[in-house]
């Protein structure tokens, strides 16, 4: 059975943070531990794209977090607690428990950090970047403890951001998973 599947079964059908019925996607939560259906959820679009867009985060949209955050899954509990903890509600992110290694997943984004602790990190002409982006390196890379050479104009897709060090990133060059510094790329 897909993973889609699964996730209409255990939904019935419907985005586990609002219950929209329309526009259903399955979102898998980043960084991944195992995959699969114990770390995505069925979310509408609508959803996905405040998510993923914290810029364009409408408030009045996330009420159904007073619903979700008592989810029974596991998935959906970690995108409340991140989410509430963006909007800033610490009343309701504090009635909520994960045990320390669901907490730590959940934290694993950087939600919930003071702005002044929060690690930002940037592209060479400034642009933030975020985990799953895709980004072009715009001068060659020595690999270090390898042979290979990162070419200029290579794209990087679905990076990983290094959640100690804000210059570190990283991605799939050649099959080769590296350490890439920020200054070094473009987001595409």
């Amino acid at each position: 059975m897909s993973i889609e599947r699964e996730l209409i079964k255990r939904s019935g059908g419907k985005c586990e943070l609002s219950g929209a019925t329309e526009n259903l996607k399955v979102y898998t939560i980043l960084p991944t531990r195992k995959g699969g259906i114990d770390e995505s959820i069925l979310a509408s679009q609508t959803i996905i794209d405040q998510i993923e867009n914290p810029e364009t985060m409408d408030a009045n949209l996330w009420r159904c977090l007073n619903d979700s955050m008592w989810s029974e899954h596991l998935p959906v509990q970690v995108v409340s607690w991140r989410m509430l903890s963006r909007l800033k509600n610490q009343e309701l992110v504090e009635q909520m428990y994960l045990d320390e290694d669901d907490l730590a997943w959940a934290q694993a984004t950087g939600e919930g950090d003071d702005d002044e602790n929060k690690l930002v990190h940037r592209d060479s002409n400034g642009v933030i970047l975020q985990t799953g982006d895709s980004v072009v390196l715009i001068k060659d890379l020595k690999v270090k403890g390898s042979s290979m050479v990162a070419k200029q104009g290579t794209a990087v897709r679905n990076i990983r951001l290094d959640h100690e060090n804000e210059t570190y990133i990283e991605g799939k060059v050649d099959g080769q998973q590296i350490v890439i510094i920020t200054a070094y790329v473009k987001k595409i």
